[in-house]
């Protein structure tokens, strides 16, 4: 398996000098400078070795479950009037793709002699994962999370704390991911010798983004194997919900090559993008730098970083990964925003067909159905990634349908 895996990631592009096109880049203090330059050789020796690779593909199948299904959703196929396949990211252990990329990186720092991890998370199942695999390898671990989504994932962060991990509840600034990951990149300056920053999504300075993609990248490979065999070819689109962009990024990766696949990336429109309330940084934001990366982030009239808002405490993020943004210039992906009205009402929808409850973060991938499927016709293939189970956004519905 690590043979194949090593060829797999071999044939996904490298950024060039650390850039996707003009995206990416290192826009980081020079006290971090020495750790970047460490974990890009740590990366890059890693990345060509089989015996990582055999190492992770054993943590995957074995503690994880994978490979997660690629699920043929018939009663949603009939709603929606396309033939729609779900990638189940939500059957991994702790619920949610997130755990694909913690497994990498905890390897990867126990490689490098790290004896701590740190984290940011917003709708927490990046925070979930990370303490999960701490507790697996026995370092210690610190999670960074805006005061806001610490009410709103509450049970989230229950799990945390019961695998052993402390949590900071981040009061500064709007209260969520963004200030979340500036206090994880403040106490990684203050420890950098000791620590491994675990970052969560396709964000952040080069080379996370490329790190995490590849990691993630473990969902594409898996659903373009599956629909081969399982339809007997590729699908005419892949839909999936972007916040920072690792679930979207994982999916699509590994199809970039397949001019006749199109790739539709979800954004939360929030309240409605002509509200400012909301989180479509590729559709309504502008090119600028944000947690060391140049890509895509939404701005206020003054030039400063927009809060961002979502239902979905994983999607109000007011970036997005470099990759993303490259992608978005080429024409190869396209990207959408729903809403959260329309988030909650396709929740609902893939409940009541399908019998799986989502995460809000997913829900929005579900909404832009009936446009793909509009698209692909009634013949079409649609893969969907389900990024996450709905557990942690239980009491955000409940609350919404008492309104």
């Amino acid at each position: 398996m690590s043979r194949g895996t090593l060829d797999a990631i071999a044939s996904l592009p490298e950024p060039v000098r650390g850039r996707f096109g003009e995206f990416g880049g290192q826009y980081v203090a020079e006290t971090l400078m020495p750790a970047i330059a460490e974990l890009e050789l740590a990366w890059r020796a890693a990345r060509g070795d089989a015996a990582f690779w055999a190492e992770v593909d054993a943590l995957l199948a074995d503690y994880v479950g994978r490979p997660s299904r690629l699920y043929r959703a018939r009663r949603l196929s009939a709603s929606v009037g396309a033939d729609v396949w779900l990638k189940r990211e939500d059957l991994n252990h702790t619920g949610a793709h997130k755990i694909n990329n913690c497994i990498g990186q905890a390897v990867l720092a126990r490689r490098m002699g790290k004896r701590r991890l740190i984290a940011e998370t917003g709708a927490g199942q990046h925070g979930v994962a990370t303490a999960t695999v701490a507790a697996l390898f026995g370092l210690p671990c610190e999670i960074y999370m805006g005061a806001e989504d610490v009410v709103r994932q509450a049970l989230n962060v229950e799990r945390m704390r019961l695998l052993g991990a402390t949590v900071h509840a981040v009061e500064s600034g709007t209260r969520t991911l963004k200030d979340a990951m500036n206090e994880a990149l403040r106490d990684w300056v203050t420890n950098v010798g000791d620590t491994f920053y675990l970052i969560g999504s396709v964000a952040g300075p080069h080379p996370y983004p490329w790190m995490v993609r590849d990691l993630q990248s473990v969902i594409g490979r898996e659903a373009r194997a599956q629909i081969l065999e399982g339809a007997g070819r590729l699908p005419d689109a892949c839909v999936a919900c972007v916040g920072g962009g690792s679930n979207a990024g994982g999916l699509f990766a590994p199809f970039i090559a397949d001019a006749g696949v199109q790739l539709v990336g979800v954004e939360a429109a929030g309240e409605g993008v002509a509200t400012g309330r909301h989180a479509a940084t590729l559709g309504a934001g502008r090119v600028g730098v944000l947690h060391g990366s140049k890509s895509y982030v939404l701005t206020r009239p003054d030039g400063q970083i927009a809060h961002a808002h979502s239902i979905s405490a994983g999607l109000d993020y007011p970036g997005v990964g470099p990759e993303h943004a490259a992608w978005k210039e080429q024409g190869r992906v396209r990207y959408v925003a729903r809403t959260d009205d329309e988030a909650l009402a396709a929740l609902e929808r893939l409940a009541r067909t399908e019998g799986i409850l989502c995460a809000l973060e997913t829900a929005h991938a579900i909404a832009a159905l009936d446009e793909v499927a509009a698209a692909v016709g009634p013949t079409g293939i649609i893969i969907v990634g389900l990024s996450g189970r709905g557990d942690k956004d239980m009491v955000t519905v409940a609350q919404r349908r008492q309104t």
